[in-house]
């Protein structure tokens, strides 16, 4: 559902109040944060501080059912004093709205005896009169929470209050769709938090420092350096980092290194004057100075050309800038996040990399867990997120896996992490109509078979010599001799094999020594370790 769309709903419902516009105006707001990977927390604080001031009410919340426990829970809330509440979803006016489904509204809510006192006791908050509406899309749909205003400025709240809080409440219901707070399953009432950040899925221990540095990040202009594999998801924690920042209501920029020819990184990044180069007909301004006030996302860093580091450690260190071909030294207020899934450290020794932007992008650094690290939970938690969206995309039905389909998804490796499940689980839903998928819409994994070929296994067509020349890294670090040797492989071997096949020799030539293997094909001890995994478990 687009924004356009949220919006058109609303205006049909409240044309004819007086205070359309403003209130019109909530809804815009909120469905143009529900494409962005802004916290959770401060999606609804918005939601409520806007809420609460189109209404003329001194309060506002939302209650979401947590499908988990079964409890109405504040995420968050205009409660100054408390940063949630709690409670059971048999008690107080909100959790009668939330089992009933009926819109409540109460002059003097301390005489109403639904009401549960616990909030203002705990707040020391005076609850006098309420409106409290069911968050969902139909008459008939499940509960996923309830929004609720508290003591209106001019007198009780009016019939013109509870159409106008209705029409909210499902907008917001449909607008949950769209991010990632999932419905409950089996058509349940409530919902599932699966992250703390919009369109970011996962809840495991290794996001969960993510989340804490990417949340701490955002409060401070510090440069910030994500690392990780390729498809790790780096460009959606750069734009979480700067949606739920100051800067989030200017520019988020993106700069991809690996696709600027190396003649115009230059001029795309700082710009250029008209006459600067052949075909140079007019001025044209850099990324640099399209993010004023915002945030320059320079993805694969690594690729930027040795030429153009200098420049951009100038920016970095002075924020100053010249166009090409121009005189004119400028200045821009633009917070940097760089991203990589290079070996920036081999690069430096190299001479590939500056050394001294080295350490002026890695500020704050946050390393991205490949998804075979994140827990087989959380692929299929991203499964059934993506079936869900795409299902909506392609128009298929509700989305359904197989147990087969579900095991096939949670035993694969998923080298190109979370974007290889994303294209899987696309792909599924455009071969499945019936919404129903098994594994025949899915790709096929690496049989054990071949990740368990015998080392002897002799070559039908021949084998592939790998002389020790080293691995790069080996050749930089001071005082060490390359290893020499040879590694043969048949060329019938997978890639996965013949990368086991090599550690293994290299294993064998530093004598057993994992960690020293290890070093000298510059990967970690776990890499390797996986890498090996075939042989120790056939």
């Amino acid at each position: 559902m687009s924004m356009q769309v949220t919006a058109l709903a609303a205006a049909s419902i409240l044309e004819s109040t007086p205070l359309s516009t403003s209130r019109l105006s909530l809804l815009v707001d909120l469905s143009s944060l529900l494409a962005r990977e802004v916290d959770f927390d401060a999606l609804l604080t918005t939601a409520c501080e806007r809420l609460a001031k189109a209404l003329r009410s001194d309060r506002a919340s939302i209650w979401l059912v947590d499908a988990e426990s079964g409890e109405l829970v504040t995420r968050v809330a205009v409660l100054p004093e408390v940063p949630a509440l709690r409670q059971p979803i048999d008690r107080g006016i909100a959790g009668y709205v939330a089992r009933t489904g009926e819109v409540v509204r109460v002059d003097d809510a301390h005489r109403d005896p639904r009401f549960d006192p616990s909030a203002d006791k705990a707040t020391g908050y005076t609850t006098r009169s309420m409106l409290v509406a069911p968050i969902r899309e139909d008459g008939s749909a499940p509960t996923r929470g309830v929004v609720q205003l508290l003591n209106r400025a001019s007198g009780p709240f009016d019939d013109e209050d509870e159409r106008y809080l209705v029409a909210l409440a499902t907008q917001l219901a449909r607008a949950f769709s769209m991010t990632t707070l999932r419905a409950a399953d089996g058509g349940n009432p409530g919902l599932v938090l699966q992250g703390p950040f919009n369109r970011i899925v996962g809840r495991s221990e290794r996001l969960a420092a993510v989340y804490e540095k990417v949340q701490l990040a955002a409060q401070t202009d510090a440069t910030v350096l994500l690392r990780g594999e390729t498809g790790t998801g780096k460009g959606l924690f750069a734009r979480a980092i700067h949606v739920n920042s100051r800067r989030q209501a200017r520019p988020f920029i993106t700069v991809d290194c690996t696709t600027l020819p190396t003649q115009l990184v230059e001029s795309e990044l700082f710009g250029h004057e008209r006459g600067a180069f052949t075909g140079a007909d007019r001025r044209v301004p850099g990324k640099v100075e399209l993010a004023e006030g915002g945030t320059l996302f320079l993805d694969e860093l690594g690729d930027l050309p040795l030429d153009i580091q200098g420049k951009l450690l100038r920016f970095l260190q002075e924020r100053t800038f010249e166009r090409v071909g121009g005189r004119q030294t400028m200045r821009a207020d633009v917070r940097l996040v760089c991203a990589t899934h290079c070996d920036l450290e081999r690069f430096v020794a190299e001479g590939r990399f500056r050394k001294d932007l080295y350490y002026r992008v890695r500020v704050v650094e946050i390393e991205l867990p490949p998804l075979r690290e994140r827990g087989p939970e959380e692929v299929e938690a991203l499964a059934r997120h993506f079936a869900d969206h795409y299902s909506t995309v392609f128009h298929r039905p509700s989305p359904r896996f197989d147990a087969d389909a579900i095991a096939h998804l949670r035993g694969h490796d998923w080298p190109g992490n979370v974007r290889e499940l994303e294209h899987w689980v696309e792909s599924a839903i455009a071969l499945a109509p019936d919404g129903r998928i098994t594994t025949r819409h899915l790709p096929a994994r690496h049989s054990a078979a071949a990740r368990s070929a015998p080392l002897d296994e002799p070559p039908p067509s021949g084998r592939v010599s790998l002389l020790d020349s080293p691995p790069p890294s080996t050749t930089t670090r001071g005082g060490e001799a390359p290893l020499q040797g040879e590694v043969l492989l048949p060329l019938t071997l997978t890639l996965d094999d013949a990368a086991r096949r090599y550690c293994e020799a290299m294993v064998r030539a530093c004598d057993g020594n994992k960690t020293e293997a290890a070093k000298r094909l510059n990967v970690g001890r776990n890499t390797l370790a996986r890498a090996l995994k075939g042989k120790e478990q056939a």
